[in-house]
């Protein structure tokens, strides 16, 4: 029987986010923004929490563009730059400024090490899903065939690997953002202990 994945929306705006993400990220990249948002509908759906889909899916798409060399800034940690990125996306899209501010603080919030769903379901579901998709936290939250059908459709190409690579970089030069920390803390053992690439 196959796995039926959560639908990804299909509005002008997440049409091209996806778009953007496919120009400026490598496969691997790519394939990991559309697994973090299937992630985190597939966990909203099964525990009840209420998000926009429109949202969730443009700053998922957007999240790490901030690790790509075109995007990566000199000074500000990679999940500030991906929620600048974001930010003027949303404007290009016609989004209303607290829209516009909505994905950026999403884009920031995916990097906490928790978020509170009640004040942001739409950054604690990307917090969630990318914690499982990078570091393979708590991946039996997630049905076992539910996560074989999403890794079929979109699989991983080495994803770690580079993911490793942007990290260590990102720690060389800004050692006191949020990925120095990471980086400084195991974050490449937990990393490739990744149960997803067994």
């Amino acid at each position: 029987m196959t796995v039926s994945l959560p639908a990804l929306p299909d509005t002008p705006a997440c049409r091209l986010a996806r778009e953007v993400v496919q120009e400026f990220s490598s496969p691997a990249l790519v394939n990991h923004c559309l697994r973090s948002y299937l992630w985190a509908a597939d966990h909203a759906a099964r525990h009840g929490i209420d998000f926009d889909a429109e949202l969730l899916f443009v700053s998922a798409m957007v999240h790490d563009l901030g690790l790509t060399p075109v995007f990566d800034s000199a000074t500000v940690p990679f999940e500030d730059a991906g929620g600048a990125v974001g930010w003027v996306f949303a404007a290009g899209a016609g989004w209303p400024v607290e829209r516009r501010r909505r994905v950026a603080d999403i884009v920031v919030a995916h990097m906490a090490p928790e978020v509170d769903v009640g004040a942001d379901p739409e950054g604690h579901l990307l917090e969630l899903a990318t914690g499982l998709d990078i570091s393979g936290r708590d991946p039996d939250a997630w049905p076992a065939d539910l996560r074989a059908g999403v890794l079929a459709r979109y699989p991983r190409l080495g994803l770690i690997d580079e993911f490793v690579a942007c990290f260590t970089d990102q720690a060389r030069r800004k050692p006191d953002s949020l990925a120095g920390r990471f980086v400084a803390t195991g974050f490449a053992e937990r990393a490739h202990a990744n149960p997803l690439d067994a």
